[in-house]
């Protein structure tokens, strides 16, 4: 039995492993994201105005920084590929629905808004504290002044 253990080096959620990128003061230093492509482009959708059926018009793409990759140890972007569609009946154009994945004009998604506010309001973290937090843990880069605006916002942009 003493052989067995000389031998053999003990692994497991005991072992320190320090963190890769701690002292990076500069964004652009920090490991590239991985890419996860979804598409909502459709050839068809009904119009959210009158209910006529329009044809996409175009194609666009918005980035979106979600929760990172843990096993890869670096960010993930989800670009996300989606239809912009013209009625004909009431000559109004509008993008298919990405509400579920973030609110309009973010570059975070819903889920990485709602860890930074509960990091902050639940579990008392100091806004730099959580942005760090974030990173550390999850692998987001979120400023702390943009959580600070989300925590303020609170339930604000929703009426």
């Amino acid at each position: 039995m003493e052989f067995f253990q000389e031998n053999v080096r003990m692994t497991g959620p005991g072992e320190y492993l320090p963190d890769t990128t701690e002292g990076i003061t500069r964004v652009e230093d920090l490991p590239k994201p991985k890419r996860v492509e979804r598409s909502r482009s459709y050839r068809r959708r009904g119009c959210p105005h009158c209910g006529h059926s329009a044809y996409r018009n175009r194609t666009l793409t918005r980035t979106l920084h979600d929760l990172g990759d843990l096993v890869a140890n670096r960010p993930r972007d989800v670009v996300v590929t989606y239809s912009q569609h013209c009625c004909s009946r009431c000559r109004r154009y509008f993008n298919v629905d990405l509400s579920d994945l973030a609110d309009p004009n973010s570059h975070y998604t819903r889920r990485v808004v709602a860890l930074a506010v509960r990091l902050v309001v639940e579990d008392g973290l100091p806004y730099r504290s959580a942005s760090w937090h974030l990173w550390r843990d999850h692998r987001v880069f979120v400023p702390f002044a943009t959580v600070q605006n989300w925590v303020e916002a609170g339930g604000k942009k929703g009426r």
